[in-house]
């Protein structure tokens, strides 16, 4: 992946990832900003633009790194090295957060952030999960960065507890050789092959991530799947029913016997509608207004009728082909 261009807060080449990026895209145009939270030539660009947006890179200090607490896969949700994504899917929840600036940052403190992250782990009584991957996708980031198995090496010989992240990507291979001790739990995103070419715009085929799992698991991760989200299209049932067919076919009896799944059903919104409508006027209608209802200001959920018969089915599917308590939490 190559940026159209780079905006840098001037601090970050006082870091060492920062030049490290310096000397990796000196062909690329650098634009010096104050902040990477506000970059008014950028907020001042039309919806059409998103996709250009995209291909921009955004180098920044983190500043926030306040954890929060969660109580699904992990204990906590760590503000890390990146947050946005150059994928495009049409319902990404950043797009909420950030609107159509949901392009990617890369945050160079890392050493900053792993110390606060070591320090926090090693005074807890228990061991903890961290998850470090919930505003980005650190697959695709450490491409670009080397961040993730830098975060591996480091956080596995000086911290405790355990790391996760999900992904909609599949470039594995530089994870398959770390000694992660069996503490980092990967979580790949899935769904069906027509979503991911219609609406997961810019992320790896099913093959490619199935092909994944299977390899992170013969490297001893622990390894679960994240069925999100759940789209209610009109052929659902065909497509999910589909979809975990060729899991069963392809994952390796070794993924089978340690898995998990996490069910989230797609949340939509009317901010989502109008970069959609504007930057991807052929793509897919998501909102249905016969499907989904309003919750909170601007935000759109599946009907709860409709929610409880999807949960009900895919339930009755996966334990049809994987056994029971395999779905760890629906959402």
């Amino acid at each position: 992946m190559q940026p159209a261009r780079i905006y840098y807060e001037t601090d970050v080449l006082n870091y060492e990832l920062g030049k490290e990026l310096y000397q990796k895209y000196q062909s690329i145009e650098w634009i010096e900003i104050d902040s990477h939270n506000n970059i008014e030539e950028l907020r001042a660009k039309e919806n059409k633009e998103f996709v250009s947006m995209k291909k921009l890179f955004i180098l920044g200090v983190r500043k926030t790194h306040k954890y929060t607490e969660n109580h699904k896969v992990s204990d906590y949700l760590v503000p890390y090295t990146s947050s946005g994504c150059s994928a495009m899917c049409l319902y990404c929840y950043l797009v909420c957060n950030y609107n159509k600036c949901s392009y990617l940052r890369l945050f160079v403190n890392r050493e900053q952030m792993l110390d606060r992250l070591v320090r926090f782990s090693n005074k807890s009584e228990r061991a903890l999960t961290f998850e470090i991957g919930s505003n980005s996708d650190l697959i695709l980031e450490n491409t670009l960065t080397g961040n993730l198995v830098w975060t591996i090496e480091n956080f596995i010989r000086d911290g405790k507890g355990n790391l996760t992240f999900p992904t909609k990507f599949s470039m594995v291979d530089p994870l398959l050789s770390l000694d992660h001790k069996k503490r980092v739990v990967f979580r790949m995103s899935l769904n069906p092959t027509y979503m991911i070419q219609n609406i997961e715009l810019g992320t790896a085929s099913l093959w490619s991530r199935i092909e994944a799992v299977n390899k992170m698991v013969d490297a001893q991760y622990k390894v679960g799947i994240l069925l999100a989200p759940i789209i209610l299209v009109d052929n659902w049932k065909v497509l999910y029913s589909q979809l975990l067919d060729i899991l069963n076919d392809l994952l390796s009896k070794k993924m089978k016997d340690q898995m998990f799944f996490e069910i989230i059903f797609m949340t939509y919104s009317f901010v989502h509608r109008k970069i959609n409508n504007d930057a991807f006027p052929e793509a897919i209608e998501l909102y249905n207004k016969e499907y989904m209802t309003g919750r909170g200001m601007g935000k759109y959920c599946y009907k709860s009728e409709l929610r409880r018969e999807g949960e009900a089915f895919l339930q009755e599917e996966i334990e049809k082909r994987f056994g029971k308590n395999k779905i760890l939490y629906f959402s």
